[in-house]
C-alpha cells in the first residue's frame, strides 16, 4: 500500500511539471498568425490577378519587436514595392507604415523576412493588435497594390 501511495505522489508531481511547463508556453505573449493570406481581391479597389502571396508574423509586447515573413508567387510583373500599411480596417486603404522595398528581390514570384521595432507614434501596438494594419505588393501593373493581405494576430 505504501509503495502505491508513493507511486501515486510522483504520478501526481509529474502532471503538475508537466502542467507548469504547459502553462509557460501558454503564458507566452507573443502575437502570431502563419499562412495568412495575400490576394488581389483584398485590394482597395479588388484587383483581378492570379497572383497569391501569405505572410506569417509575430510581434512581442515587450521588446515592441516585429517580424514577418512575406511570399509571393505569380504576380503580373515583378514586385516594385511592398510595405506595410494602416491604420486601416480590411478593405480600406491607408498610408506605408513600414517600408520594405530595399529589402526583397524584385521578382514575379519570391519571399523575405524583416524584423523592425514598433516606433510607438505612427506605429502603435494598438493599432497592430487592433488588426489595422496591411500587407500589401505592387507592381508596374498595379502601382496601388496587386496583393494585399490584412495583419490579424493572436496570442
Amino acid at each position: 500500500m505504501k509503495n502505491l501511495h508513493t507511486l501515486v505522489f510522483i504520478v501526481m508531481g509529474l502532471f503538475c511539471l508537466l502542467a507548469v511547463a504547459c502553462k509557460k508556453d501558454k503564458d507566452d505573449n507573443t502575437y502570431r498568425v502563419m499562412n495568412a493570406p495575400m490576394s488581389g481581391a483584398q485590394e482597395n479597389p479588388a484587383v483581378t490577378t492570379t497572383a497569391s502571396g501569405s505572410f506569417d508574423a509575430n510581434y512581442d509586447p515587450a521588446s515592441k519587436k516585429m517580424n514577418i515573413t512575406v511570399r509571393w508567387q505569380g504576380l503580373s510583373g515583378n514586385a516594385t514595392l511592398m510595405h506595410i500599411h494602416g491604420p486601416a480596417a480590411v478593405g480600406v486603404n491607408a498610408g506605408v507604415l513600414q517600408n520594405f522595398a530595399t529589402l526583397f528581390t524584385p521578382t514575379t514570384s519570391g519571399s523575405f523576412s524583416s524584423s523592425f521595432v514598433l516606433n510607438g507614434t505612427t506605429q502603435t501596438e494598438a493599432d497592430l493588435l487592433g488588426g489595422l494594419w496591411y500587407v500589401n505588393i505592387h507592381t508596374a501593373d498595379h502601382p496601388g497594390g496587386e496583393i494585399r493581405g490584412q495583419i490579424v494576430l493572436t496570442n
